[in-house]
């Protein structure tokens, strides 16, 4: 699924992590934990080709790609990987059902299909009534939930989660934090969160802890 082979990366002179060895199976909720500084986003970005490791190599679904094009890359991206970030990052100009759609137009599905699938999530995330509505008509729960459904729309082989339930109240992060779980045995969907949740942490299937570059 995901393998990181002696992963190293460096800004200048700062050492951010330090050899990380670590591999992600099928239909696994994994969390990464650890205080500030610890090397927890980095590592995010280089497992979702948004950064590349200074040393070291990683595979997503047995392919190297460290020497990918940024063609190939951003191919890669769009249709093996999702995200989900701490802010939803929807576009506010269009609705949710638009917002759940754009990565499968951006991958060259047909529009109809596109929208069927788009719609299925969203009703699968309990936002069946919202799907006409624009971002700011929705709560920040309800906006999540939205991003949750982009993230899944190419049905990717992992979904990558930087801090998804920093920006929400304790219901709606309770919320949250079942709808992962659901979707892992539903779906089958392997996710990677990395989290300051303690509650969140402890709903995953394991628990990766860095501290100072290194796994502990």
């Amino acid at each position: 699924m995901i393998e990181l082979r002696n992963i190293h990366k460096s800004f200048g002179t700062l050492e951010v992590l330090k050899g990380i060895d670590l591999t992600v199976g099928e239909a696994e909720l994994v969390s990464i934990v650890g205080s500030s500084g610890a090397g927890k986003t980095t590592l995010l970005q280089i497992m979702g080709t948004l950064d590349a490791p200074s040393q070291g190599d990683v595979f997503i679904d047995g392919q190297h790609v460290n020497n990918l094009s940024e063609r190939h890359l951003a191919h890669l991206r769009n249709t093996k990987i999702g995200f989900v970030f701490q802010f939803h990052q929807l576009l506010p100009e269009f609705s949710a059902l638009e917002n759940v759609m754009i990565p499968s137009l951006v991958s060259g599905t047909d529009r109809k299909e596109a929208e069927k699938r788009a719609g299925e999530l969203l009703d699968m995330m309990g936002l069946s009534e919202r799907m006409t509505h624009r971002p700011n008509e929705l709560s920040g729960g309800e906006k999540q939930r939205v991003a949750v459904a982009r993230a899944l729309v190419n049905r990717p082989t992992v979904v990558l989660a930087d801090e998804p339930s920093g920006s929400l109240d304790t219901h709606n992060k309770e919320e949250l934090h079942r709808l992962f779980a659901r979707l892992r045995d539903e779906l089958h969907q392997t996710f990677v969160i990395v989290t300051h949740d303690e509650t969140l942490s402890r709903q995953a299937d394991r628990i990766i802890r860095l501290s100072d570059g290194r796994i502990v």
